[in-house]
């Protein structure tokens, strides 16, 4: 099978048009970094089968940092038939020299110049046949995004390699050695095949700039953006969160019991009670975390996250962070392991440590889910968007109190440079992927943790044998009174500490696991916990999950990407530790208050 490497510059593309080409739903973000591992995927090229492979971007093959690192091992190790070079067309001028150190090592290749309708618009004129001559390889104009000239760029790439033989890794390790200084030739092509006008002008991007960056009104206005997205998202969401969980109901009453009621007692709550309530549970709040994905989607895309970077960067600075950081928490919003792998575009190893120790306190959509489920049963609508907000507001509170606290650790004095994209808006196309993404991440982790989660969870309160469902003589019961020393002072009972033990596999599994604990789902669930937990139990609950452990995916990025256990229990140890102390002081604090 061929294999064609896809190589550019951070924020030039290349994942759209890796989508693009194969269909796939790499992650797309409009911020350097976003992709920070090897993706691939089968496409047809000249009739023949190859593997597409979406390499990390780079600014320099001798750089340094990891995700340069990554390419350089790639190349040096893998037989290549092709390389596809994506460079910002907007940018050609900073961004030739990597296709030159490229063309250098000797592969087959072909320059897809992307963005070309931005340059069309900044009045940026390229000679492509100019180009291709001074370069000595296929050049080709393309938009990604809108997919224009993307089926051109495969008939030339089947092309290119029909007439070039691919190139061994070992000659490609050895001219990856050498030094290359490409300066004077980059310079020359840009002079003979390059028009650009004298200053670019992006009027839109500049006004809205003037505003959005403004050095009073920024800040204020990106957490008040912030908190209207929640507003929406709820006031959108429930409806759909009410439809799905009505629909589910009238599934299992009106076929899912008349069909299993044949079936032994015991199977039957373990079908029903347990996996069925768990899993129904847990997916009537699918619609609301895919509306919050699509709408963090086109946040992401438009460039204001790298704006929100640039707004932090003074204050990130002075907890020993920088705005890429910033831009990481912002990443963990939605999942904390590839923000945790996006950490890989910092050079220093202290400043990436530091990122890295403070990334799973962000609130990520699977606690997000468990928030979304104690809100709506403790709180009036009016409330909660301002009980979300205010769990976000908590959330960035830690992470600025950890980065405090640590920052004399893991000390660095790396420079935060920033390019800042312009604004763009998301296609339906990109949209609808990212949309699809998150559904299909949901229902992996469904086919896995959440389904054995909820049937642990079953057994748990439903064993030994004889005992009532849930109370004290049960496994879970024994579990429950076990950490009540521990619990007690924060108000969290047994029930809620069964959850939280599960939570630690995987946060979806807490809601599930509550539903399977009480033995209801629905309406009836809700009312049960209103009745057994007042508002101030259910916040302290929510806080000590914000806070506590995250997942074990996140564990194992987290030992992967820091090559340090010991790191990896520090983290463990402090975020647990946080966790009380945080809950504890809210719940003695409002109960002296007469909560």
């Amino acid at each position: 099978m061929k294999r064609i490497a896809l190589l550019g510059m951070p924020n030039t593309g290349k994942s759209t048009l890796f989508n693009r080409l194969s269909g796939a739903s790499a992650r797309v973000g409009n911020w350097p970094g976003i992709t920070v591992d090897l993706m691939s995927a089968k496409i047809l090229v000249g009739g023949h089968i190859a593997e597409l492979i979406d390499l990390p971007g780079l600014y320099d093959l001798h750089g340094f940092s990891d995700d340069e690192q990554v390419v350089r091992h790639f190349l040096s190790q893998h037989t290549i038939d092709l390389a596809l070079i994506v460079l910002n067309s907007v940018q050609i001028d900073r961004q030739l020299s990597l296709a030159l150190q490229i063309r250098a090592l000797g592969l087959p290749t072909v320059l897809l110049l992307n963005m070309a309708d931005e340059a069309k618009r900044a009045q940026i004129n390229i000679d492509t046949d100019k180009m291709r001559e001074h370069l000595g390889m296929p050049v080709l104009a393309i938009s990604a995004k809108y997919g224009a000239s993307c089926p051109e760029a495969l008939t030339l790439a089947a092309q290119v390699m029909a007439q070039h033989a691919p190139i061994a890794a070992a000659q490609i390790a050895e001219k990856l050695a050498e030094d290359h200084h490409i300066e004077q030739a980059m310079d020359t092509i840009i002079t003979q095949s390059v028009s650009m006008p004298v200053q670019l002008n992006d009027e839109t991007t500049d006004r809205i700039d003037r505003v959005l960056l403004h050095p009073i009104f920024g800040l204020p206005l990106f957490f008040a953006s912030i908190f209207l997205l929640f507003q929406f998202i709820f006031s959108v969401g429930a409806p759909l969160q009410a439809g799905m969980a009505w629909l589910f109901d009238n599934l299992r009453s009106q076929w899912l019991e008349p069909a299993l009621a044949h079936l032994p007692s015991w199977l039957n709550g373990l079908l029903l009670d347990g996996l069925y309530t768990g899993v129904s549970t847990v997916a009537a709040f699918v619609p609301i975390i895919v509306l919050f994905f699509l709408v963090m989607s086109m946040v992401e895309d438009s460039g204001y996250l790298s704006r929100a970077a640039f707004l932090m960067d003074a204050l990130m600075a002075k907890m020993g962070l920088d705005g890429r950081g910033f831009v990481m928490v912002l990443m963990g919003f939605g999942c904390n392991v590839p923000a945790l792998m996006g950490t890989r575009v910092m050079r220093s190893r202290p400043m990436r440590l530091l990122t890295m120790l403070v990334i799973p306190l962000s609130l990520c959509s699977a606690r997000l889910q468990v928030f979304l489920f104690m809100i709506a049963i403790l709180f009036a609508p009016a409330k909660a968007a301002l009980v979300m907000f205010s769990l976000y507001m908590v959330s960035f509170f830690t992470i600025f109190l950890t980065a405090i606290l640590f920052k004399h650790r893991y000390q660095s004095h790396e420079p935060f440079v920033l390019e800042l994209p312009p604004y763009r808006f998301p296609t339906p196309r990109q949209i609808w992927l990212r949309g699809w993404q998150e559904v299909k991440h949901f229902l992996q982790r469904a086919s896995k943790f959440i389904v054995i989660g909820v049937l642990m969870v079953w057994l748990l309160t439903h064993l030994p044998m004889g005992a009532t469902p849930a109370s004290a003589q049960t496994w879970a019961g024994s579990i429950g009174h076990f950490f009540a020393p521990v619990l007690d002072p924060i108000g969290i009972d047994t029930q809620l500490a069964i959850a939280l033990i599960f939570g630690f596999v995987a946060k979806e599994i807490v809601v599930g696991s509550l539903a399977v604990i009480y033995g209801l789902q629905g309406d009836a669930l809700s009312q049960q916990i209103a009745l057994n937990i007042d508002w101030v139990q259910g916040m302290s609950f929510m806080l000590f999950t914000l806070i506590y452990t995250p997942c074990l995916s996140t564990i194992a990025t987290l030992r992967t990407e820091a090559k340090s256990q010991a790191f990896m229990w520090l983290s463990l140890a402090w975020s647990l530790t946080l966790a009380w102390i945080v809950s504890f002081m809210f719940y003695q604090t409002a109960r002296l208050l007469g909560y």
